[in-house]
């Protein structure tokens, strides 16, 4: 399967100008990879560009950033930090963040276990929880605890967001034009919604010149 229209890197350098490691990097990887989960219409393309733009920062973050202050906590996890004083003990203490809201669900352990900071976000689409690592790593052929490493660099990153995306149909939602409900698959919520529809807008320009 090839793209259904020009896919060049000058292109992908105006959608992620500012990209870790340089635009051509991630353009080799892109050019690749896109194909085989069928991210091949422009539609699509600038769906997956639109969306990880958002989640990693325009292609500059790898690793979900925890550093929250105690105030913080408790406006962006009101059910499990209920107040300042509560939080305090998990002041800018990512490791600590990560263990007690990623506890005892997408197939980590308990707080303790440290599992929540083991599988936090990770990649071009923030792929977190044991869960979903252990699914890709069976994909990708590798083994659950090389998994992370992988999905940092650049090639883990595309690849583990094109299996993401590929696993959850988002190549219907991209069709349909179906952003809200993209990004509730990808994110539980729409956090972002606005920011991801811009990304969106901006790329499908640029993509059909």
């Amino acid at each position: 399967m090839s793209f259904e229209f020009e896919f060049t890197q000058d292109k992908l350098a105006h959608v992620i100008p500012n990209a870790k490691y340089g635009v051509a990097v991630w353009y080799n990887e892109l050019v690749e990879l896109l194909p085989v989960f069928e991210i091949t219409s422009v539609g699509r393309v600038a769906a997956f560009l639109a969306q990880t733009a958002h989640e990693s920062g325009g292609y500059t973050a790898m690793m979900e950033n925890l550093n929250y202050s105690a105030e913080s906590l408790c406006k962006v996890w009101p059910t499990r930090f209920k107040s300042v004083a509560d939080s305090q003990p998990y002041n800018r203490n990512p490791e600590a963040i990560a263990n007690k809201v990623y506890a005892s669900r997408m197939g980590n352990g308990d707080e303790h276990s440290g599992e929540g900071y083991k599988y936090r976000g990770r990649g071009l689409l923030q792929l977190t929880g044991k869960s979903n690592y252990s699914a890709f790593a069976e994909y990708a052929g590798i083994g659950v605890a090389d998994a992370p490493d992988y999905i940092e660099t650049p090639r883990g990153a595309v690849h583990s967001a094109c299996w993401f995306w590929f696993s959850n149909d988002l190549n219907t939602f991209a069709d349909a034009g179906d952003f809200e409900g993209m990004t509730k698959r990808i994110n539980g919520g729409v956090i972002g919604l606005a920011d991801r529809i811009h990304h969106y807008n901006h790329a499908v320009e640029v993509l059909g010149a």
